[in-house]
């Protein structure tokens, strides 16, 4: 290292070199096998930041629009990348023979820093050797409509499942490594181990309203499943499809269309007409989970616990006229 700061790239094996072995980190600034920019970086690149797309997907072919792709990494190929580039540093044999007889010190840490990557500040530090490393890519239009995806992983299936109670250190849970938009409508994530099941959730920042929409000959149709307007429960009635104007801008709805469409279920409250509250209550939209894993089915109850009784909700639309 230079007095300015600058680091001497054919310098890295003799500082490597200082330590033999890997010593356990009890904070982020501590001397180890390596410097602490250095480990932080390998550990980045070891969880496939800074690695070209192409080198991940071969092919977009092999990630089609609309689909999810479940991966492992193997540690082989990312212990060649930090091989790779740690021979940048080597100029001469001896170099690379400090280098030799220093990387399983530096593997060993890596994997052990890898954990820590995203913990949170003033947490504990993750220790113990790395095991194995999974993860999926998803590229869907979901990813782009909803850049704060919850993506989240158990080694069991939870029966309260997304409860606001779980914690990162929950013995249940799986940590995130990675978790990172590649594109616009490519997440990437990675898990510390091999998931049973895996949550990928719409975010819950606010209350959505809409219709369930499918593509029929070219043209996007959508249906309304009805509601009870005193328990807010679905009726046990086939769902409704949704009338569009006539001649109107693209997926504009027939709203006095609609209501008569829902007047022949006089458990909707439509008989009477429908104000502007009512037909609010009738479009909520629970955040939508897709589960992926072997998993026992639940009541919607055990799937989406709600914090707003649905009498408050019920008062709030009903007031605004």
């Amino acid at each position: 290292m230079k007095p300015d700061g600058t680091l001497i790239v054919h310098d890295l094996p003799v500082k490597l070199a200082i330590k033999a072995t890997a010593i356990e980190i009890d904070n982020d600034d501590s001397d180890s096998a390596m410097p602490a920019e250095l480990r932080n970086w390998l550990v980045r690149l070891r969880l496939l930041e800074a690695v070209p797309f192409a080198n991940i997907v071969a092919d977009s072919e092999l990630l089609p629009e609309e689909s999810i792709r479940w991966f492992y990494l193997d540690r082989r190929w990312t212990d060649a990348i930090v091989q790779g580039a740690l021979s940048v540093g080597t100029v001469n044999t001896d170099d690379r023979i400090h280098l030799a007889a220093n990387y399983d010190a530096i593997r060993d840490e890596l994997d052990n820093e890898e954990r820590n990557l995203r913990r949170v500040e003033g947490s504990n530090r993750y220790r113990g050797e790395g095991g194995p490393i999974s993860g999926f890519l998803l590229r869907s239009r979901a990813v782009s409509g909803w850049p704060a995806l919850h993506v989240r992983a158990f080694n069991v299936d939870p029966a309260e499942g997304d409860d606001a109670k779980f914690q990162e250190d929950d013995p249940r849970r799986m940590r995130l490594l990675r978790l990172e938009r590649l594109a616009p409508a490519v997440l990437l994530c990675l898990f510390d181990g091999i998931p049973t099941v895996v949550h990928v959730e719409e975010p819950r920042q606010g209350v959505q309203f809409g219709f369930d929409t499918a593509l029929e000959n070219g043209q996007v149709a959508a249906t309304l499943r009805p509601r009870d307007r005193n328990t807010f429960e679905y009726l046990g009635v086939p769902p409704i499809d949704v009338p569009f104007r006539a001649g109107g801008g693209a997926g504009v709805v027939d709203i006095q269309a609609l209501e008569r469409e829902l007047a022949k279920h006089p458990e909707t409250g439509a008989t009477d007409t429908l104000d502007s509250g009512e037909y609010a209550l009738q479009l909520v939209r629970f955040p939508y989970r897709q589960v992926f894993g072997e998993v026992v089915e639940d009541s919607i109850a055990m799937v989406f616990r709600p914090t707003v009784s649905y009498q408050t909700l019920s008062t709030l639309f009903l007031e605004v006229e």
